[in-house]
């Protein structure tokens, strides 16, 4: 079965993260996954970070940015 994040890998994308009583946009990509997070490179950010996956309530394309990367 297709992961929910593959389509997603690559694209300009804004997570909107759930941590305790907030929710958090993020503005980035998605670069990777592993069964229990998502690989997530912040824009002009040169490190990825890890987000667990239960903590993502939705992804949403990034309209800001002009150029999808494939």
């Amino acid at each position: 079965m297709r992961s929910v994040f593959a389509p997603w890998i690559g694209q300009p994308v804004i997570l909107q993260i759930a941590a305790n009583n907030l929710c958090v946009p993020l503005r980035g990509m998605i670069v990777g996954e592993s069964d229990a997070s998502v690989a997530f490179r912040i824009h002009d950010g040169p490190e990825e970070i890890d987000i667990h996956k239960v903590m993502v309530m939705a992804i949403e394309e990034d309209h800001s940015v002009s150029v999808l990367i494939n």
